[in-house]
């Protein structure tokens, strides 16, 4: 706007000029009669410069002036969130804060102070055998998290990225008498390059896609593919494979606790394809591990050095009922494949008298109905269970053989971005000598995302 005045004003400037030159030149001698007709060129030639600007200032487009920042003051963002990225790059963040409370009863034996299974649902946790305690209060928000991620996307097509995300379910920085500090946890940490991905996430075995709704942090805990590790993967289409970070479990010869191993050179492999449509998902999966244990013997313990392979195979998806209702469903079977199931429910293998692995199979898998009462108000019922086949001989009748649940909630959303749940859940746990624990639990959440 200001331009155009300016424009007009040089316009009238000139015009008022060629005016008042007019009337002497009839008058005027050869020399000025000459003078005045340089200085009549010289007006045209300005006019039409003025014209020629005027055309392309309408011909370019319209540009919003900034806005004034008052005195002393500095505009929030004077460059660029990503300045040393390429055009076509934004930035994503997100995040939730979620606080928990839940009353809990074991009715044979008592969880430990400051167990995970004091915070979320660890079907291997579940005491048996004992003597029920009483109700046990508990409430925090260490499931809130956020994440950063930038992607670009190059005129030539080319994708890439990355993407870092935390929670707070870390080790206590802070006793709950006090403060109730915990620390930042990362959660997934990655980059992406067109097909090729590098970095922590979600395992490739597993379909986050098909998880119910739950207000417990995992849901159908006791049967579902629930990992996240180190991997590379490419994925092509519906297609993915991937190499991720081996982890072996394993259970000494005559029982006790699970014990990790860290050994072995090869990487666990996973391939996943999936359908997608109005009807809803499904997705079949594939895990390929080298178990492997290797100990020095000691007084009490035998020497150990010995591998094997294992494998599984997964299936499930969401099957969409209609427009209020959908399944969400998985069943995974074979051996060797305990740690990707429920948190580690047992080990991967148990050690023989001869000191050489058996990796141990068994079956898991939940199913999750949903449905949707109206936009603010929706309910679930999930059922999981898995199981597995240990042998007494070698484990001594305390390993898992079978743990499964059963929940009920409802979720209340009174505004967008807000959810507030209530869920009630059973769950039961059954070692190989025949014992047996139940646990029950009243939990209620609110969370909001952004």
């Amino acid at each position: 706007m200001v331009t155009s005045k300016k424009f007009r004003s040089r316009l009238t400037a000139l015009a008022v000029a060629c005016i008042v030159a007019m009337p002497g030149v009839a008058a005027a001698d050869p020399a000025r009669e000459a003078q005045l007709e340089q200085r009549v060129s010289e007006l045209e030639r300005q006019l039409k410069d003025l014209i020629a600007d005027i055309k392309t200032q309408r011909a370019a487009p319209a540009v919003a002036s900034a806005p004034a920042v008052p005195a002393g003051k500095q505009p929030i963002q004077v460059v660029s969130l990503t300045p040393g990225s390429p055009a076509g790059t934004t930035v994503r963040y997100g995040g939730f804060i979620k606080a928990d409370f839940m009353a809990t009863k074991a009715h044979d034996g008592q969880l430990a102070d400051g167990a995970a299974g004091r915070i979320l649902y660890v079907p291997s946790q579940t005491p048996v055998g004992g003597n029920a305690s009483d109700v046990d209060y508990d409430s925090h928000a260490k499931f809130s998290r956020f994440g950063i991620g930038v992607d670009t996307i190059l005129e030539s097509g080319d994708k890439g990225g990355a993407y870092v995300e935390m929670d707070f379910f870390g080790n206590a920085l802070g006793s709950q008498v006090s403060t109730n500090t915990y620390g930042v946890t990362l959660r997934h940490a990655y980059a992406y390059w067109n097909n090729w991905l590098g970095g922590q996430t979600w395992s490739n075995f597993m379909d986050v896609g098909a998880l119910p709704d739950s207000v417990d942090f995992i849901g159908p805990t006791d049967g579902v593919i629930f990992v996240r590790q180190a991997q590379v993967r490419y994925t092509t289409g519906a297609f993915s494979v991937a190499l991720e970070n081996p982890e072996t479990t394993f259970i000494q010869n005559g029982g006790g606790a699970v014990t990790q191993s860290d050994r072995g050179g090869l990487p666990d492999l996973t391939a996943r394809y999936g359908w997608k449509g109005d009807w809803g998902t499904f997705g079949i999966g594939g895990l390929m591990r080298s178990l492997k244990v290797q100990r020095a013997g000691t007084v009490t313990v035998s020497a150990i050095d010995d591998s094997e392979l294992a494998g599984a195979l997964t299936a499930g998806g969401k099957w969409v009922l209609g427009k209020s209702d959908d399944l969400r469903y998985q069943v995974t079977v074979g051996n060797g494949f305990s740690r990707y199931i429920g948190l580690g429910i047992t080990a991967d293998t148990e050690i023989g008298a001869d000191g050489d692995l058996d990796a141990l199979g068994g079956v898991a898998g939940y199913l999750g109905w949903r449905h949707v009462w109206s936009p603010k108000v929706r309910t679930n019922l999930i059922y999981a269970h898995s199981r597995y086949d240990n042998s007494i001989a070698s484990t001594g009748g305390g390993a898992t053989e079978s743990v499964q649940s059963i929940r009920a909630n409802v979720f209340y959303s009174p505004l967008p971005k807000v959810d507030v749940g209530a869920e009630i859940m059973i769950g039961d746990r059954e070692v190989e000598s025949g014992a047996d624990g139940r646990l029950t639990r009243v939990q209620f959440t609110t969370k909001y995302s952004f």
